[in-house]
């Protein structure tokens, strides 16, 4: 480490201590969890969906804030931010009577711009520039300068890292260390720089990993570049770490103190938050859940050691909810989908639901007729490894053809392709049924016999009651009118209702 990078790290301890007496002044230390796991496994969990905005972004936000003087204070801030930043700088700004004027994209949820007039009220003003961060992010620049405003840096500005490194002298002071490794995710760098460097100086020998997540790992470029670097693509999933070039200065304070990266896919942050709501009853936002998704990737090569993960934010969009549920179970690899061929023809559907092991649960199914004589359901189970071996070897010893299609971009957002060309005498229903092990696959048993089925659209929705589409089709109008008296017979059925007509002609 150079001595321009030495002295850097040693201001930035300096300015932690400082930070320390100022940031109490908005907020107050947020608790560290522990969990003991049955496997061994030993996880410290801080908690900073407990803080005034829930995420830690006030912390630094407040402490560069506060530090300015009176005639800054006057003329008033401004910034850029499409979430948590910018609630903390709203926050700041109503303590410390300044006015705050902060530029967010366009495409900003509404919910987050007002998350943002909540805590900060008349001193904040938004204005929506553009469709991304970047353009926001000019824009407020050009502000700065053209109305003589100071710019606060959600990452690159020593203050606002110190502020942020508050929360790791919290976990120092709770005494509940030393810890053997940290996961610290990894946005602009400012959060991971500042811990890092205050977790090593009071636990030498802890190692710290930076997390980012894949398609946003920009300081990992940057430093396999040796400056920052822009990213040609960015995912935004983890919105709160979507950072496409890193600053200068975290970029050098994480070059020089982190000991190894790390990237994790967005299935298994889903899989991190389902995990932090099974064991903790707490939902953190995508971005919140960067560091324990990279525990848990390790998670064998941890047992018997003291891990520390940050829970930086619970800021989730209601709206994600349903999406990451359904990604969760792929990214825990406990989610696998399969295309399994099959014969066009009546109660092959039932013969394949019901040579299935009893042990498999699904989840999915989708399929659509689109060939006169083959069929290719795709079915997705929730099982572990073990369990989806012994699936694989019962459906080959059936001479079942299969393809293995979890990946899959029409499985992901279930276009389920059909041709209405080939129905004959079509019926759609909509089929209510008790969700049990072999619910469906009664009530195939019982209604097979007199209709094929020409398309099926399940999709478990962690209810005690369980709901699918259905398409059956007929050789006959007869056969098509006599087969309401078969459907009130299944004993499985808890309640069906046939697709109206003017539905059923959209449809077709």
């Amino acid at each position: 480490m150079g001595v321009e990078r030495e002295t850097l790290i040693d201001r930035l301890e300096a300015e932690i201590a400082l930070a320390c007496g100022r940031v109490y002044e908005v907020g107050e230390a947020t608790p560290l969890e522990e969990l003991e796991l049955e496997d061994g496994l030993s996880i410290f969990i801080k908690r900073e969906d407990f803080s005034p905005i829930r995420a830690y972004k006030w912390r630094g936000a407040y402490n560069r804030m506060a530090q300015l003087s009176a005639d800054e204070l006057a003329r008033g801030i401004v910034t850029a931010s499409a979430g948590n930043h910018a609630q903390g700088v709203a926050l700041a700004a109503r303590k410390l009577g300044t006015r705050a004027t902060i530029f967010m994209p366009k495409s900003t949820p509404r919910m987050k711009q007002l998350a943002v007039k909540r805590h900060g009220g008349s001193s904040v003003e938004i204005r929506l520039v553009g469709d991304t961060y970047d353009r926001a992010s000019a824009a407020a620049h050009e502000a700065a300068e053209s109305e003589v405003l100071t710019y606060i840096h959600a990452y690159d500005d020593l203050a606002v890292m110190a502020g942020q490194g508050t929360l790791a002298d919290e976990i120092v002071r709770s005494g509940r260390g030393p810890f053997d490794v940290a996961f610290l995710q990894v946005g602009g760098g400012g959060m991971a720089a500042a811990s890092a460097v205050w977790l090593k100086k009071h636990f030498p020998s802890i190692r710290v990993i930076g997390v980012e997540g894949e398609d946003q790992a920009s300081m990992a470029a940057a430093i396999e570049a040796g400056q920052p670097v822009t990213l040609e693509k960015l995912d935004v999933f983890c919105d709160g770490t979507a950072v496409r070039k890193v600053g200068q200065l975290t970029h050098q304070i994480c070059g020089s103190i982190i000991d190894e990266w790390m990237t994790v896919s967005n299935d298994e942050v889903c899989a991190a938050i389902q995990f932090h709501w099974e064991q903790l009853r707490c939902i953190p936002e995508p971005s919140g859940a960067l560091g324990m998704a990279a525990a848990l990737k390790q998670r064998e090569a941890l047992k018997g050691q003291k891990v520390l993960t940050i829970l930086c934010g619970g800021n989730m969009d209601f709206e994600q909810l349903g999406s990451v549920a359904r990604r969760a179970a792929i990214g825990a690899s406990h989610r696998r989908y399969l295309k399994i061929r099959i014969p066009e023809v009546n109660c092959a559907m039932f013969s394949l639901l019901d040579s299935l092991p009893e042990t498999v649960n699904i989840v999915d199914f989708q399929y659509g007729k689109i060939h006169p004589r083959d069929a290719a359901p795709v079915i997705g189970f929730d099982l572990d490894h073990l369990q989806f071996e012994g699936l694989a070897q019962a459906l080959a010893e059936q001479n079942y053809e299969t393809l293995e299609v979890t990946s899959d971009t029409d499985v992901h957002f279930r276009m389920i392709h059909y041709d209405p060309k080939l129905f004959t005498f079509p019926k759609f229903i909509t089929l209510e049924f008790h969700e049990r092990p072999g619910a469906l696959t009664d009530f195939l048993r019982e209604v097979s016999p007199h209709a094929n089925l020409c398309y099926f659209n399940y999709l478990y929705s962690g209810e005690r009651v369980g709901r699918a589409l259905l398409g059956f089709e007929f050789g006959s109008q007869e056969a098509h009118a006599s087969f309401t008296q078969y459907l009130d017979k299944a004993d499985a059925c808890r309640a069906y209702e046939e697709v109206g007509a003017a539905a059923l002609r959209r449809m077709l």
